[in-house]
């Protein structure tokens, strides 16, 4: 059976190494590369199979460095010799500066809420910026500020409920709106802070 040369132009002579072994002495062909030194993994000896498995069995990467370069060297190469940073590093506070925080969860929102209103000129302002938690608006709500006592709390939920309790407006419907956000308000704080 012959074989079909996939290049008709190049015609393989048999029993022809392309290229002679490295090793010295040796008539084989080198077939099987290995790099010279680390330093020179781009550079290539060429040795027969009985002389790559010899220099194989001897070839030690480390050679010639001490604990502290192997060290290093191994550390480098956990992160493919690519930079990289301290854990939490690059998300400190001040790496909060150089980042564009349109909704602020990273700053207080001043500068970049600025710029996000101008971009989204709706009117909705910092409401539309970030909307606030069950709690920030049950605070809102009741305009108290923590740390307070449940006493304190209670005190505020009964001046709220009598100031907007729709008999003292006369069956307003407002009035009435007004008191279940009041009522909803008090069950939220009273979860969050003494739950």
């Amino acid at each position: 059976m012959r074989r079909l040369s996939l290049n008709p132009g190049f015609e393989e002579s048999a029993g022809t190494p392309v290229r002679p072994c490295d090793h010295p002495g040796c008539a084989a062909g080198g077939e099987f590369r290995a790099p010279k030194s680390r330093l020179q993994l781009n550079d290539y000896y060429w040795f027969c199979l009985e002389h790559i498995r010899t220099y194989n069995a001897a070839w030690n990467y480390y050679a010639g460095m001490n604990e502290t370069q192997i060290e290093a060297e191994i550390r480098l190469d956990t992160v493919w010799q690519r930079p990289s940073w301290k854990l939490g590093d690059r998300h400190s506070p001040g790496h909060a500066d150089r980042i564009r925080d349109y909704f602020g969860l990273f700053s207080d929102g001043q500068q970049n809420g600025r710029a996000y209103g101008r971009r989204h000129s709706n009117g909705e302002g910092e409401a539309a910026r970030r909307a606030l938690s069950a709690r920030e608006q049950a605070l809102a709500v009741f305009e108290i500020e923590p740390p307070f006592t449940p006493g304190r709390l209670k005190e505020r939920y009964k001046t709220l409920v009598k100031l907007h309790h729709p008999d003292a407006h006369g069956g307003d419907r407002a009035a009435e709106e007004k008191l279940k956000i009041i009522n909803q308000a008090y069950a939220t704080l009273k979860a969050s802070y003494f739950g």
